[in-house]
């Protein structure tokens, strides 16, 4: 009814453009050719160009000076040999979330949120970010750096600036240390770089580790548990013998595993060495040509022998892998884990010796430079691993887990979010930090819950307007009725991750924030209710819940959907829904059994943020029709959160939004209800106020959208 052919075709095309249009030189290689003009243009680009860095503008509070930290960088820079140095955010696995410890860019830069590419001179410096991070940064970033607002007109790629701002150096030199860059990015400022006689080069210290010698937090060394087979769904036998099947179908040897969460994955094991992921510092190589599998990890000796220190485990290390007490395999039978110590240097070493003794290595795309220039072209296969395909495809034993952390999680938030208004309107102090810190609380009494999934982003006002805006002290308010209040967090729970959104206001609403509320709900909805046909790509369906904003000139600068693991990254790939960056090389279609976000959202500069978001699992979906030799997928939404009625122009909804909404809803307290009555009568209360049904009629004479004459007849009995 409400989507004629001619709409979807627009959409798409529309989405297409925006894809190809990115030029973010940290994952794709710049393509357009720079004209003097336009060298000249990014050569002139300046920090003053900023609104806060103009004489007489005030500092934020949040603002770090990073002039000694550059001038002590530019000093090694010299020593190194280099005219410009790149520091990118990941640790030397590629972490979206790296431990404190491997914060470079952050310590570099001053700019605290996860995304983010600085590029040092010895006269300038600049910052990359998505459109997640440009409040934050502008606030964060000193007046050193230059803000490279990714995806914006005008605004260059990395590679663009350099060649722009060396223009004219003789033997021009960019550094980085190689563990720190993804070889995809590595081989695209090589070949950019060269066209313009610049040469890439290897540095063989990290630099910036090199002058943080104040204030650095330790290296991480966290214990390492086995996760129990009641939460993996299998063993991590079975999972060595699935690589060794997948492998032998792609011809290959030897595999290099170098991302932390196919590590803890592959083999069952979880810690903490990275705040909110249970991750370990580690590496795997799988040798199926000698049936070898080895694990490098720190203080490898000690972690063998050590009793587990989660009350659910009770194998110690060497008993979960099948190996000695030192780590070795001799004399034992069926599978068997060598463990190492973790040294750069020997992994480098064995990468080198898998190489030479086999004929294919395969690596990830996110594999550093500096293991993947181990082995030489001709024996290389680079694409996803099979650990990385068959994690993000949930066993029905992590389905399930994650269907029943999810509704623990719900329990929790609702019954804060009970306590919470009611206070909030009884004039009791809140602030987003209380709040954030609450919160926590009620997770931490639910059901192997082992802490959250990412620092809870409590918001409220303008700081909704900051994407990914995290509370301090520096930065608290207080939570009122006369605001918006967005709140995106999540749990780690031994048998799921959660992350949900939802946003608030205690108060009255004016008619704009309650339109931006119910174009976002609407577009959420819109995503939840598809169907699609098996191998289309996440990019391909993100537009889908853009439309009801586009519909009236409004857009959001983060993608809709990211990949969700089990126990896991709370951004997981190599599947996700956006259209907020090219595609990149490990993007994988949509496929039964991944678990997605489902998050469009609307921010109002200085005003307020809107984001929904509730967790799905793609599903073979139940169809009329039967088209021949065509699979249809589906989601399952296993987030049990209401929506907020207050925020709702219901006007605005079509009957079959208002259909899902109350299905959805009937769901939660199907769910959720009876352990809710029992235990927090407050909490049902709240609850039973957001799921009651809501009666929508459309006249049949509608044939299209948004020409839409509605016949309202709401019916919410006692909603005040």
């Amino acid at each position: 009814m409400k989507n004629t052919i001619f709409t979807w075709i627009f959409i798409l095309g529309s989405a297409l453009c925006i894809a190809e249009g990115v030029d973010d030189n940290s994952h794709h290689r710049s393509k357009r050719a720079l004209s003097p003009g336009r060298r000249a243009e990014i050569k002139n680009m300046s920090p003053n160009n900023r609104p806060s860095c103009p004489p007489g503008q005030s500092v934020p509070p949040t603002r770090v000076n990073t002039t000694e930290r550059l001038k002590s960088l530019r000093d090694e820079m010299n020593t190194a040999g280099v005219d410009a140095y790149i520091i990118p955010s990941e640790d030397a696995h590629q972490s979206e979330y790296p431990s404190a410890y491997d914060e470079r860019r952050a310590y570099i830069s001053g700019l605290s949120g996860s995304y983010g590419l600085a590029v040092v001179t010895q006269t300038e410096a600049a910052l990359w970010t998505d459109g997640r991070y440009f409040l934050q940064a502008e606030d964060e970033l000193d007046c050193n750096w230059i803000l490279m607002k990714m995806g914006e007109i005008g605004v260059p790629s990395s590679t663009e600036w350099l060649i722009s701002v060396l223009e004219g150096t003789t033997n021009a030199k960019v550094g980085a240390y190689p563990f720190l860059i993804n070889s995809g990015s590595w081989r695209n400022y090589e070949k950019s770089l060269s066209k313009k006689n610049i040469t890439m080069t290897t540095t063989t210290e990290d630099l910036v580790g090199k002058i943080w010698t104040v204030g650095r937090p330790a290296e991480p060394n966290s214990p390492i548990n086995a996760l129990p087979l009641k939460f993996a769904g299998r063993s991590w036998e079975d999972k060595i013998a699935d690589m060794h099947m997948a492998m032998e179908e792609k011809g290959v040897d030897a595999m290099v595993v170098t991302g932390l969460d196919e590590t803890a994955w592959l083999l069952n094991l979880r810690a903490s060495d990275i705040a909110f992921n249970p991750f370990f510092l580690s590496y795997i190589m799988v040798d199926k040509k000698m049936n070898e599998t080895t694990l490098y990890i720190k203080d490898h000796h000690k972690k063998l022998t050590s009793n587990p220190n989660d009350t659910e485990t009770t194998q110690k290390l060497y008993e979960h892998l099948n190996t000695g007490t030192d780590g070795s395999c001799n004399g034992k039978s069926g599978y068997c884990v060598t463990v190492l110590s973790y040294v750069p240097s020997d992994v480098e070493n064995k990468v080198q010796s898998l190489a030479d003794n086999s004929d294919m290595v395969m690596v990830s795309f996110s594999c550093n430079y500096a293991l993947f220039s181990k082995i030489p072209e001709s024996k290389r296969l680079q694409e996803n691993t099979p650990a990385a395909l068959q994690k993000s495809r949930k066993n029905d034993v992590e389905r399930n887990g994650m269907r029943n952390s999810h509704k623990r999680d719900a329990v929790a938030l609702i019954t804060f979010m009970a306590k919470l208004e009611k206070e909030v309107k009884e004039g009791k102090t809140w602030t987003e930090v209380s709040a954030a810190q609450d919160l926590k609380m009620h997770r931490q009494e639910k059901l192997y819950n082992r802490g959250l999934s990412f620092p809870s982003i409590s918001a409220a006002g303008s700081n909704g307007a900051i994407i990914h805006y995290f509370p301090t002290n520096v930065t608290d308010r207080e939570i009122t009725t006369s605001e918006m209040y967005l709140l995106d967090s999540g749990g780690q729970y031994l048998d799921g991750t959660t992350d949900v959104t939802r946003t608030f206001h205690f108060g009255t609403p004016t008619e704009f924030e309650k339109e931006c509320y119910t174009r976002v709900l609407m577009g959420h909805v819109d995503l939840a209710m598809m169907n699609f046909i098996a191998g289309v790509y996440g990019r391909e369906i993100d537009a889908i819940a853009r439309r009801p904003l586009w519909e009236v000139g409004l857009q959001y600068r983060h993608g809709t959907g990211h990949g969700i693991g089990m126990f896991l990254s709370v951004h997981e790939g190599p599947g996700r829904i956006s259209l907020s960056h090219a595609p990149f090389e490990s993007d994988s279609p949509l496929a039964d059994g991944q678990f997605f976000s489902d998050e469009p959202g609307y921010y109002e500069d200085g005003q307020f943020g809107i984001r929904l978001e509730n967790i799905v699992m793609v599903k073979v979906a139940e169809t009329k029709y039967k088209f021949p030799n065509t699979t249809f997928l589906g989601f399952e939404t296993v987030t049990m959160v209401p929506y907020e009625p207050n925020l709702i122009k219901y006007d605005l909804l079509s009957q079959s939004q208002v259909d899902w909404i109350n299905t959805y809803h009937v769901q939660v307290m199907e769910k959720l209800g009876a352990e809710l009555r029992a235990n927090n009568p407050e909490a049902y209360n709240w609850l039973e106020s957001r799921t009651r049904k809501i009666s929508l009629t459309v006249s049949s004479s509608t044939a299209t959208y948004p020409s839409l004459i509605l016949m309202m007849s709401i019916i919410v009995s006692q909603l005040a």
